[in-house]
């Protein structure tokens, strides 16, 4: 943060804006809950982010490729931003429409597709290699202190005002990540680019499945996302469990939060990791334990806890896979490699939610979070047999990670 002004700039205007845009994501979970009463219809909400993010996302990195990276920023900045106001439209005219917030998340998830794989290509640009990790770190610290900062403010702001106040206060967020992302100087892909379209995309897939290291560190993550992911069971299991206070929803994903910032302001030797595969499958592993346990547990204390573990193991996977995909990708690829990485990282959490979802109302939320904690755990040994060198892998020079105060 210190070394580099447009990195900093460019973190500093993320956070705000993702602290707006987890309040949003608050709103929706409850506002459909409010009005459905059904973890189907929760995890619903996932399943109208994640199909628009994995139709789209693939061609959007031939895009990112093809054209300046910071003007695509922009643009879908300030679509969001419309997008956000719509919701608080929605809201303040009291329209309780649940198709309506499905085709908003739809249109936001949509738009993401773009502007969330060109913005993680800014980082190789603005930092050295050697400070990757550390950047990947404070990413991921912007994630999660939005995950503990949004929900909570969100619950009280709910409870106090409405979840109106939540949408509207999203949308003025978003100025802050504009600021961010003009300051930048032009972001234009090297050589002379690509032309976008299915070539394009298809020449991103096969770099892709020539690199087993790329493919293990996506499958990885994938494992653990669609097959663990808890979120949409907190609104049924707080109800069950807590009573459905706003502020204990609010408690529980901020829990998963709070680990995640532990995980990322101690995250420094993971940048001396050698075995970073071998090391991403351990984090699903303890991922998927946590998340068992705390489908298990019953008491507040005890709950809060195995998330914040989770929480802590998440964040070590995603620096890690984050410094793999950075570090291994051409910049020429690295739009459609993105892109790759925001599907399986961004859009398909969305499917595990909805899963999540489907599993509770047919059995009950905690056995829902227990088999898919478990199966994490399955899956990571399957990936460490099916993929040996993926699991072997040595980084030639383990990067040294900078301290996360500079």
């Amino acid at each position: 943060l210190r070394s580099s002004p447009d990195f900093r700039r460019l973190w500093c205007g993320s956070l705000l804006s993702a602290v707006g845009s987890q309040m949003t994501v608050f709103a929706v979970a409850l506002q459909v809950y409010l009005l459905t009463h059904s973890s189907v219809a929760v995890g619903g909400v996932g399943l109208a982010s994640a199909v628009p993010a994995i139709t789209c996302g693939l061609f959007a990195g031939s895009l990112i490729d093809a054209h300046d990276r910071r003007v695509l920023v922009l643009a879908g900045s300030t679509l969001q931003l419309l997008v956000s106001a719509m919701f608080a439209a929605q809201a303040f005219a009291a329209l309780g429409s649940l198709w309506l917030l499905y085709a908003l998340v739809a249109l936001q998830s949509l738009i993401g597709s773009v502007n969330a794989p060109a913005r993680r290509t800014f980082m190789p640009r603005l930092l050295p290699a050697n400070q990757v990790p550390a950047g990947a770190a404070l990413t991921m610290l912007v994630m999660h202190a939005s995950l503990v900062a949004g929900p909570s403010l969100a619950g009280l702001i709910a409870a106090a005002g409405g979840l109106k106040l939540c949408y509207l206060i999203d949308s003025i967020s978003f100025l802050a990540a504009l600021y961010g992302v003009y300051r930048l100087p032009p972001m234009r892909p090297d050589g002379n680019g690509i032309r976008p379209g299915v070539r394009a995309v298809v020449d991103g897939l096969r770099f892709l499945r020539r690199s087993q290291l790329l493919t293990g560190a996506l499958i990885s993550d994938l494992n653990a996302t669609v097959l663990a992911m808890p979120i949409a069971l907190f609104p049924a299991i707080n109800a069950h469990r807590f009573g459905g206070s706003p502020r204990t929803l609010g408690l529980l994903t901020t829990a998963l939060a709070v680990g995640g910032i532990l995980g990322a302001g101690l995250s420094g030797p993971l940048g001396r990791v050698a075995r970073q595969g071998r090391a991403m499958l351990l984090a699903g592993v303890v991922w998927g334990f946590a998340l068992a346990g705390f489908g298990v547990v019953s008491g507040l204390a005890a709950s809060l806890a195995l998330l914040a573990l989770a929480g802590i193991a998440d964040v070590s996977s995603v620096v890690l896979r984050t410094t793999i995909v950075q570090v291994a990708t051409p910049d020429a690829f690295r739009g459609r490699t993105s892109a790759a990485e925001f599907v399986v990282g961004a859009a398909c959490p969305e499917l595990g939610n909805f899963r999540a979802g489907v599993v509770a109302s047919l059995t009950s939320p905690g056995v829902s979070a227990v088999t898919g904690g478990l199966a994490c755990v399955v899956g990571a040994g399957v990936i460490a047999l099916a993929l040996p060198t993926f699991v072997r892998y040595r980084a030639a020079v383990p990067v040294a990670a900078a301290a996360l105060a500079t």
